[in-house]
């Protein structure tokens, strides 16, 4: 039966402009194998400027493209852990009353419940992994 599901299943996903398809195992019954591939060109995007990528049960990946040097970011404290990595550009991370330079080839953390922001000072390109996931139940408004 699985052989004749996984078709359907990759068809409804290249119906959906390949943002995303799912193969499950239905023979093992034992663990979830979800997979789920993301296409960047065709993800929704958040009302920050955020694209969202894949997202599980307890992580998820977003990318912020091509952000314009700003001023600080209001400050804010978010009910769930951040990680990034920076691709291009440099940004100044402010947490809980640090200063934190971020370059290409840097990661961070922002713990969950740390109040920071961020300045752009250079067009800036990262990619973020949130948990639990940032755009589930409305944690993105906190």
């Amino acid at each position: 039966m699985f052989g004749l599901v996984q078709p359907a299943l990759r068809a409804a996903g290249t119906a959906l402009g390949g943002v995303q398809y799912a193969l499950r195992s239905m023979e093992s019954g034992m663990n979830d194998t979800t997979v789920t591939k993301v296409s960047s060109a065709h993800s929704p995007r958040g009302e920050g400027g955020e694209v969202y990528l894949a997202s599980g049960k307890r992580v998820s990946m977003r990318m912020w493209r091509n952000e314009q040097p700003t001023d600080s970011k209001q400050a804010r404290r978010q009910e769930y852990e951040t990680v990034g990595f920076v691709m291009s550009g440099r940004a100044e991370l402010e947490i809980e009353g640090r200063t934190v330079r971020l370059e290409p080839g840097d990661s961070w953390v922002v713990p969950a419940g740390a109040e920071h922001t961020y300045r752009i000072l250079e067009t800036f390109t990262a990619v973020e992994a949130t948990a639990p996931p940032a755009q589930v139940h409305g944690r993105e408004r906190s």
